[in-house]
């Protein structure tokens, strides 16, 4: 089993940017898919971002052009920059790795008008 553990999360006004880090345990994570999901009160978890081991990402068409995620294989970290913030990214945001599908803890995200 891997282990992960978000941070980041926070109040932001719209149009403003914050930045979620997930930090995983274990000794494959450079060969691990990573991604970040996200969701909603009354609404279903959806994949907000992911990034392949060799770096390839993929991004909701939501998030296009706003959001960022990294990686950093040597502190087996997983990013989440997020810009330009809309209401409706308000959300519990978590991590997930693809190997054995466990998921993190989740980080709350909060957009004000």
């Amino acid at each position: 089993q891997v282990q992960l553990v978000e941070s980041g999360g926070g109040l932001v006004q719209a149009g403003g940017s914050l930045s979620l880090s997930c930090v995983a345990s274990g000794n494959n994570f450079q060969f691990n898919t990573m991604g970040w999901y996200r969701q909603a009160p009354g609404s279903p978890r959806e994949l907000v971002a992911s990034i392949g081991g060799g770096g390839s990402t993929n991004y909701a068409d939501s998030v296009k052009g706003r959001f960022t995620i990294s990686r950093d294989n040597a502190k087996n970290t997983v990013y989440l920059q997020m810009d330009s913030l809309k209401r409706e990214d308000t959300a519990v945001y978590y991590c997930k790795e693809w190997i054995y599908g466990s998921w993190g803890q989740g980080t709350q995200v909060t957009v004000s008008s």
